[in-house]
Order: structure tokens, then sequence, then C-alpha cells
């Protein structure tokens, strides 16, 4: 999968900033798009087992070999929660609905989704995760449910890099962290000298460093520029 190839793409969470304008770019250089959220037909609930199933069969029933599955879900702050600032302000609630949505639930998209991938030639299941996931990273502490989470999507990924492997050596499964992006999920933590890209940008960003990858790059976690990130 280079630049100039195009097939069928999935992107999951295409309602939000970047997810949505990974679905415009890949339009853009030609690809067959489904996009998946909770507004689509079908819908798409990271919340929901069956409903990540009935999307994943609605697409095996269409028939198209599926080279790019793209998971731009996150979750970082609702009316609710903020990132924590202090061991006092850990929340149970809140870890549970930050491993829900940042863990189980793009884990849970691994165990439907990846199957669709074709067992020859190249493909790519991509999810988003941050660089404050990274354990060896952390200099500055705070953010504990959102970090964990974040962590935890990134072994996940790893763990089931090889178990495909096995069964699709070239297929590759990836972390990307897409940089700090113009949405609502980093609006409220957005600071001065921080450099913040529009999605459009990132989009372009993301796919050019998943236009780059091969099978030795399955289990890895890469920053928009393509950069390695250490686990």
């Amino acid at each position: 999968m280079t630049d100039s190839e195009t097939g069928h793409a999935v992107v999951i969470g295409a309602s939000g900033g970047i997810g949505s304008a990974l679905v415009a770019e890949l339009e853009a250089q030609g690809w067959t798009v489904t996009a998946l959220s909770r507004r689509t037909s079908p819908p798409l609930d990271l919340l929901d087992e069956a409903s990540i199933h009935a999307a994943a069969q609605a697409l095996k029933e269409g028939g198209d070999t599926i080279r790019l599955i793209i998971d731009a879900t996150g979750f970082l702050h609702d009316d609710v929660f903020s990132p924590e600032r202090s061991l006092r302000e850990l929340d149970p609630d809140h870890f549970a609905r930050a491993f829900a949505l940042n863990a189980t639930g793009p884990a849970l998209l691994m165990k439907h989704f990846l199957p669709l991938l074709p067992r020859q030639g190249r493909s790519v299941f991509a999810t988003l995760s941050a660089r404050v996931g990274s354990i060896s990273d952390n200099r500055l502490g705070g953010w504990h449910a959102y970090r964990a989470s974040k962590a935890a999507l990134n072994q996940i990924l790893r763990s089931v890099s090889i178990e495909m492997k096995r069964r699709k050596p070239e297929a590759i499964c990836i972390a990307l962290h897409p940089g700090t992006v113009a949405t609502r999920l980093s609006e409220p933590f957005s600071k001065s000298g921080l450099d913040v890209r529009p999605p459009q940008e990132a989009a372009q960003d993301l796919l050019r460093v998943i236009a780059g990858l091969g099978p030795d790059d399955s289990g890895g976690f890469r920053d928009h520029k393509g950069m390695a990130i250490s686990f």
C-alpha cells in the first residue's frame, strides 16, 4: 500500500475531528470509505459489543476486500470527567470509562474487524493512541486514567500484532500518536507553545505514515512524523 494505491478503507470514529478528516482525505485519494460511528447506519458504539459485531458483519457480507482499518476513537474528557492533576483526584468511575473507551472498546474492534483483513497481501489496522500513554516517556505524571488506558491500548495492540503475524504475515497493526490536533478533545488543554494542527493536516500526516509502513513495523507505536515512540 503506497500513496498511489487505493481500495476499501474503514474509519471508525468517523464523526470526530480527526475521523472525519481521515474520511475526507481517503476519499480525495480515491479510496472507497466506510465511515462508522454511533450515528451511522449501521451504528457502532464502543460500549456495545453487539453493535461492533453487527457493523463488522455488514462489511463482511458486502464482500469487498478491506485493506485499511483506522480506529480514530478516543476519550480524554467529558462533562463529568477531566484529566487528573494529582493522586487526590483519582476516581474509579473515571478509570472505568477511560478503559472502556480507550482500551476495551478498541480491543473489541480488533476482535471483530481484524478478521475482515485478507490473508494475503498488505493490509493495515491503525489505532489512535497518545504519546502520554508511553510509560518510558512519562516525566510529568498526572492524567492517570488517560495515560493508563492508552498504555493498555498499546499493550493490547502489541499482543494482537503477534497473533496476526501468525495468521496474516503481511498485515500491519500499528498505534499512532496524531499530535495535538484542533478538535473538541484537545481544545480545553491547548496552551501557548503547543504545535496545534488542523485535523486535515493531521489526517494527511497519519496517512503518510501508514503508507510508509512495512510488516516489520507491526506492533509498533509511531508519531505523526513517523518516528518510533517507546512503550
